[in-house]
């Protein structure tokens, strides 16, 4: 009797930000176990991907859920730091996967097989949870952020390059969260150096 093959799927949240860091989820879902309603987290309200989260959490078989600082981000650039981060989702499974799906065109360096699956949030299931634990997740960590940095708007544009969040940082500088590397938050830099 051969065992049936796992597979994981991965994706991130918080490629585009200025501030936060990216955040990336893997999940193996149970076929014993279905979720209705898994989509692309873009396409789902919050209120949607918050249950739903609640529900990958309770019926996959394993999850994980990791992230690159911003730090991180400067230091390696923004695809080596989210690769960084889907790398350490999949170590933290807890089990080995037998083929890892990633969503888009890049696939992390790990220790099983990996193969991009470009709009992989929108056509697989396992990298559609995935999308919606890196997404609920890292919205909450922008919560948290907002309550440290109030000035900033992070609950509402979640560190987006947002006219708001620019202005922001035009007003009140760069906080330690911002991503230096990234075009607005250097010249937000420049003008409070």
């Amino acid at each position: 009797m051969t065992r049936l093959t796992l597979v994981a799927g991965v994706d991130e949240a918080g490629r585009g930000p200025l501030a936060g860091p990216v955040v990336a989820a893997c999940v193996v879902l149970d076929p014993k176990r279905p979720i209705a309603g898994l989509a692309d987290s873009k396409q789902l309200s919050p209120q949607r991907r918050t249950l739903l989260a609640a529900q990958i959490r309770d019926r996959a078989r394993a999850w994980s859920v990791a992230s690159a600082s911003p730090s991180e981000i400067d230091e390696h650039n923004i695809l080596r730091a989210t690769l960084l981060a889907m790398a350490r989702a999949v170590e933290g499974l807890g089990l080995l996967p037998d083929e890892v799906l990633v969503d888009g065109l890049h696939c992390p360096a790990v220790s099983c097989r990996a193969r991009a699956v470009v709009k992989g949030d929108a056509t697989v299931p396992s990298i559609s949870a995935a999308s919606i634990l890196a997404k609920t997740d890292r919205d909450a960590m922008m919560d948290a952020l907002h309550e440290r940095f109030p000035g900033y708007g992070f609950d509402r544009h979640r560190g987006y390059p947002t006219p708001e969040h620019v202005e922001a940082l035009r007003r009140l500088g760069p906080t330690e969260v911002h991503r230096r590397s990234f075009a607005p938050v250097r010249a937000a830099f420049e003008l409070h150096a």
